[in-house]
């Protein structure tokens, strides 16, 4: 019978898994406009452990560079696609970042390395109660969860400096926008079902907005409650 897999096992594969991200972004630089992703995230993506923030029964593939089902009709984004993300919201040491669509908790713990405070909602119970637990076990103090509607957004928490949306809408939602400070930042997949593209949305100083459409992707529609 095989060993199970152990800490220093993971740890491997998960230095792995950067080096594929840093692969797809040299091969896909003309696209997504930099050959590599900024190291904090880079140093972030090494130490989050993404195999706890998978189902138990998917740890071993946890690390493997494809998108994982967490339940409920939803997945875990492929690692390159979630860190490309984070990586376009340029996230700073004093940001408070709003992210909609928590799943089980990975992507907010990544951020949570990168900036002074996240807040991730879900409209998932489940995903929610998982992801707070793992937040308590990682010691991610700066990071608070809740159940809500992603179309909402958190309006008591607002103004944001950066939003992360990881499901899909033709246009981006009004009430995100208008929790955006000016000169703020949001990324999102933009589109329909069958042509989507990861957006940056950046809102500025006179509250105007400016869309780059990036690279192709295909997620879930935005839910409301």
């Amino acid at each position: 019978m095989m060993k199970p897999l152990t800490e220093k096992h993971l740890a491997v594969f998960r230095r792995h898994m950067v080096e594929m991200i840093d692969i797809h972004f040299d091969l896909q630089s003309d696209e997504i406009g930099t050959t590599h992703m900024d190291a904090r995230l880079r140093s972030a993506l090494l130490e989050v452990p993404r195999h706890r923030f998978v189902p138990l029964q998917l740890m071993g593939a946890a690390y493997q560079d494809t998108p994982l089902p967490i339940g409920f009709d939803k997945t875990l984004p492929q690692p390159f696609i979630a860190a490309l993300m984070i990586d376009l919201l340029d996230i700073g040491p004093d940001d408070a970042v709003l992210e909609i669509g928590t799943g089980l908790g990975y992507q907010a713990g990544v951020m949570a390395q990168l900036a002074d405070h996240v807040w991730s909602l879900d409209v998932v119970e489940e995903f929610i109660e998982y992801a707070e637990t793992m937040m308590l076990e990682l010691q991610y103090a700066n990071v608070t969860l809740r159940v809500g509607d992603g179309v909402a957004g958190w309006a008591e928490a607002a103004p944001f400096d950066r939003i992360l949306v990881t499901a899909a809408s033709h246009e981006p939602p009004a009430q995100l926008l208008a929790q955006l400070k000016p000169g703020a930042r949001m990324v999102m997949p933009l589109g329909n079902p069958d042509a989507q593209q990861i957006s940056v949305i950046d809102k500025q100083a006179d509250n105007d907005i400016t869309i780059r459409r990036v690279i192709p992707a295909r997620f879930t529609a935005l839910e409301t409650i």
